[in-house]
């Protein structure tokens, strides 16, 4: 369970702590992930970074995109808030009151500390920018980490800025925190430090590997009603690198470029689509999928990565290339 109160309560402006664990070993080798690889999506080798970082141990939670919308949409000119959130079984617990101009917004004790979801991938983008610019008001979204104009947006051309800290990850970024074992300089197959497929012990006994996915012979959802898990609920499942939940939970995004018109996601979620590959397949290394960059499912969120100064982006290497809305797969047939 998140050790910490990751966040506070809405309707006064607070600031927000984002706990992170470095990341380090720079230059490792990475691994081909993807069809190629027994997975599915274009092949690509990842997991490669040259530099180290710090990475979210946590999804970003509820209370803390909370505390996000009470600074920047009062008016919300760029629909960072979308209606489902506020469900108190598949979404985030996040509720609005009031009109335009004067938006509030509180979040349910139960969701708090839960992921945040029904976000799309610029949402995730605006939240780094609001991080990057020191957790200001309105108006401090749409540069930072990233310049979000209409024509990149359109075009999906939007890339990491020079300099950027705070972002969402990088698919090495993430890929590296979630399989990367530092001490054998190979990669696990499951984000929860393992080559075996995980569990769905909530109570996570010694030596873990337990996640929340979904099963057609499972009990579903796994936390009485609610269909996210508290943040760190897998206390004795972190990667190597010690961080939670990037397997399972929620999808989330990466700056990856698939197909052109979508983002990529990484990770798999509480949520199974019945396909060739589903439930526990999708924690794996070897799958690559992607959504729509205006997709807001219930089924994904994000995490943020710290880069510390000073590192260039040519020494970066980003390696760019529904319920909500719908999870399209490229799944192997």
């Amino acid at each position: 369970m998140c050790p910490q109160n990751c966040l506070l309560a809405a309707a006064v402006v607070q600031a927000i702590t984002i706990y992170t664990v470095p990341v380090g070993n720079p230059g490792n080798a990475g691994e081909l992930s993807g069809a190629g690889a027994g997975g599915w999506g274009p092949d690509r080798v990842c997991g490669t970074v040259g530099y180290a970082y710090n990475i979210g141990k946590y999804e970003v939670t509820a209370g803390q995109y909370t505390a996000f919308l009470t600074a920047v949409a009062a008016t919300d000119t760029y629909g960072l808030y979308n209606t489902n959130m506020s469900n108190s079984s598949y979404g985030s617990g996040i509720a609005r009151a009031g009109s335009a101009g004067s938006y509030a917004y509180s979040v349910d004790p139960a969701f708090v500390n839960r992921p945040v979801n029904y976000v799309s991938f610029w949402d995730a983008c605006r939240f780094a920018n609001w991080l990057n610019n020191g957790q200001q008001g309105a108006g401090t979204t749409e540069y930072g980490a990233y310049t979000l104009t209409s024509d990149g947006i359109n075009n999906n051309t939007i890339t990491r800025n020079t300099g950027a800290q705070w972002a969402v990850t990088s698919e090495d970024e993430w890929y590296k925190a979630a399989y990367y074992d530092p001490t054998t300089g190979t990669y696990f197959d499951y984000p929860t430090s393992s080559n075996t497929a995980p569990g769905q012990d909530m109570a996570d006994p010694l030596p873990g590997n337990n996640a929340n996915y979904y099963t057609f012979s499972g009990a579903y959802p796994i936390d009485s009603g609610k269909y996210t898990t508290v943040a760190g609920e897998f206390q004795n499942s972190d990667s190597p690198y010690g961080t939670f939940d990037q397997g399972g939970n929620v999808f989330e995004w990466n700056e990856a470029i698939l197909y052109g018109s979508e983002r990529g996601l990484r990770g798999g979620s509480f949520y199974g689509d019945g396909g060739t590959f589903y439930g526990v397949a999708n924690l794996r290394a070897a799958g690559r999928d992607g959504n729509d960059l205006l997709g807001e499912s219930f089924a994904i969120g994000f995490r943020v990565s710290e880069v510390p100064e000073p590192v260039t982006m040519a020494t970066v290497g980003l390696g760019i290339a529904g319920l909500g809305g719908y999870i399209r797969r490229r799944m192997a047939r």
